[in-house]
């Protein structure tokens, strides 16, 4: 059995700046699910193992900085997931989506002229019903996994 006591530590803070992490950065790919798991073993890209024992509950950005070791930051990054890439093409098309989605307990993000949905077969079939362009493709979700909700 793995004993995590001893391992807790805080979130070091959210890089908001290129200049405030010195050294190498090395960028953790995370999926929005992996973002909320609190407590567990993590391979970062160059190899480095990360223990993650945070308090429960909290959330990781990306941009959030893990850990510095060596002269290393480890920063958090948004993998790329199975997503819809939705184009509404008027506004109220764009409201419909947002409603309808919503509905759904779904997070819309907003990706330049278009909004990504983390892509699902009851999402699919909500696009096809309303009838708005969309294409499902893999890119980095900044969002909510679909099964949490807004408290």
């Amino acid at each position: 059995m793995t004993r995590l006591s001893g391992l807790r530590r805080p979130v070091l803070g959210t890089v908001t700046a290129a200049g405030e992490v010195a050294g190498e950065v090395v960028r953790v790919p995370m999926t929005a699910a992996d973002r909320r798991r609190v407590r567990r073993r993590l391979r970062a890209p160059d190899g480095a193992e990360l223990l993650l024992a945070l308090p429960t509950g909290t959330v990781l950005s990306p941009g959030t900085l893990l850990e510095v070791r060596g002269g290393v930051s480890y920063v958090v990054a948004a993998a790329p997931e199975d997503v819809a890439v939705v184009t509404p093409r008027t506004l109220a098309e764009a409201a419909a989506l947002g409603h309808a989605v919503g509905n759904l307990h779904r997070d819309l993000v907003p990706d330049g002229a278009a909004f990504l949905a983390l892509w699902d077969a009851p999402l699919e079939l909500l696009l096809t019903r309303l009838g708005v362009p969309f294409t499902r493709a893999e890119r980095p979700f900044h969002g909510r996994p679909s099964w949490e909700h807004e408290s």
